[in-house]
């Protein structure tokens, strides 16, 4: 557990953490990620291509691409690095946030 806090001290100052930076292997990530979800380090996930947050349980981000896969502890860190909320699992932040933009 000491390396999972490490590792949120390192990515702290990013304001998101890349799933592939979580560990050397597929089951390293799987744990490291495991063990920020549970102490509620992170609790939103986004794509990074898209640049789009939302919540862990929504479809539209578990088909996404592992390596397009970033990590928030929350909707202002999403925010400040330049992401939107998705129009799926965040539908009425995603209207507020569409109507700013037009």
């Amino acid at each position: 557990m000491g390396s999972a806090w490490q590792t949120l001290f390192l990515f702290k100052s990013l304001l998101m953490i890349r799933y592939q930076d979580l560990g050397p292997s597929s089951f390293a990530q799987l744990r490291q990620l495991k063990t920020l979800m549970d102490s509620g380090a992170i609790t939103l996930g986004g794509n990074a291509k898209l640049k789009i947050y939302g919540l862990f349980s929504c479809s539209s981000g578990k088909r996404m691409k592992v390596v397009n896969r970033v990590f928030f502890q929350n909707e202002q860190e999403a925010l400040a690095n330049g992401y939107r909320p998705c129009g799926h699992c965040l539908r009425e932040k995603y209207k507020v946030w569409k109507a700013k933009d037009l």
